[in-house]
């Protein structure tokens, strides 16, 4: 699998604005990320994990597949990304395969930590992909500091760093903005606003209408998106990045959207009503796009069909690929877990 090329989507998103070829080969490169993000999370959470192949925490971001996908196909290849653990799609933008993703969650050498991990924290920093952190609130410092060594290079690029309403009620989380704001720095934040912080609901963990109010507070600027519209988060974080490439410092995105499973796979999210699931439903990202697609003549159902099941038949390949890929020996259990000296009584 090929990684599409951010770079030339958002610039030519900037120059050509409304253009109806572009507006085309962009909801087709959204629906293949979006789809491929939806079927591998199905496979992860509801197929593996349930036959035993997986141990550990699985989170997926079901519902929310176009913040990862808008936002990822808007930066630039040498922007670095802090994903959360709801942005499966960063990876696959960046080139990830899906069978590197499947060995990485069955602890197999085949992926991205050759098995010293079974889910999601992974990254590449070959790619520009700072692994995920478990306490989401905690990358925001880390991503301020990645924004400021991109700043004292005096590079073009931004930090992009994606986080959960919960996050952002979390003293790192403030302590990080109030520091790229003094500083000004490159960075992008984006709030995957599901309306739940685990079981919490987003009025019982903060009294402010919106997590964007948090932005002026800051001084810097901040926007609420419909985060279930792909084309909507593409724009927003073209705009945002822009401001940040510019020099002027951060810029909040709260994408709205809603965490259509429980927190993680072993939590049935009975605390959430019902409705909710209903209304969120008939919202879905995926379905929303295609049905653009349908009304523009830019695709058929016929072909939204075909594409559907090479897009399975792909991800079977890379399920059967991930189960061949051996476990690690233990003799690796220490490499490239520390750092090893460069001659002899090195420190």
């Amino acid at each position: 699998m090929a990684a599409i090329e951010p770079l030339a989507l958002g610039r030519a998103s900037q120059a050509a604005g409304t253009s109806e070829a572009l507006a085309a080969r962009l909801a087709r490169r959204f629906h293949y990320y979006m789809s491929l993000m939806r079927e591998v999370e199905d496979r992860i959470e509801r197929k593996l994990y349930r036959q035993g192949k997986i141990v550990g925490g699985v989170y997926v971001g079901r519902g929310q597949e176009a913040i990862s996908v808008g936002a990822g196909l808007a930066a630039e290849p040498d922007d670095v990304l802090f994903p959360c653990h709801r942005d499966m799609a960063l990876f696959f933008i960046r080139g990830v395969h899906p069978r590197q993703v499947f060995a990485q969650y069955m602890g197999r050498v085949g992926g991205l930590t050759r098995g010293k991990d079974g889910n999601m924290h992974m990254g590449d920093m070959r790619l520009r992909m700072v692994a995920i952190i478990s306490s989401i609130g905690a990358a925001l410092p880390v991503s301020a500091g990645a924004a400021l060594a991109l700043k004292y290079q005096g590079s073009r690029n931004v930090t992009l760093v994606f986080f959960g309403d919960g996050a952002t009620s979390r003293g790192d989380w403030h302590e990080a903005v109030n520091l790229a704001a003094v500083q000004r720095l490159p960075l992008v934040l984006i709030c995957n606003n599901n309306q739940y912080a685990y079981s919490t609901p987003l009025d019982k963990q903060m009294a402010c209408a919106s997590v964007a109010d948090r932005g002026p507070a800051y001084g810097i600027p901040a926007e609420i998106v419909d985060g279930n519209d792909v084309f909507a988060v593409h724009a927003a974080t073209l705009r945002a990045a822009a401001h940040a490439r510019a020099g002027l410092g951060p810029y909040l995105l709260e994408c709205q959207t809603f965490r259509m499973t429980g927190h993680a796979a072993h939590d049935p999210g009975d605390y959430v009503p019902k409705h909710l699931f209903e209304e969120w439903a008939r919202r879905d990202p995926i379905s929303r796009l295609e049905e653009r697609m349908l009304e523009a003549g830019w695709t058929t159902r016929e072909e939204l069909d075909q594409a559907w099941t090479a897009l399975r038949r792909e991800v079977d390949e890379a399920i059967e690929w991930a189960e061949r890929s051996p476990y690690p020996d233990p003799s690796e259990l220490l490499e490239n877990v520390y750092e090893q000296p460069t001659s002899p009584g090195g420190a």
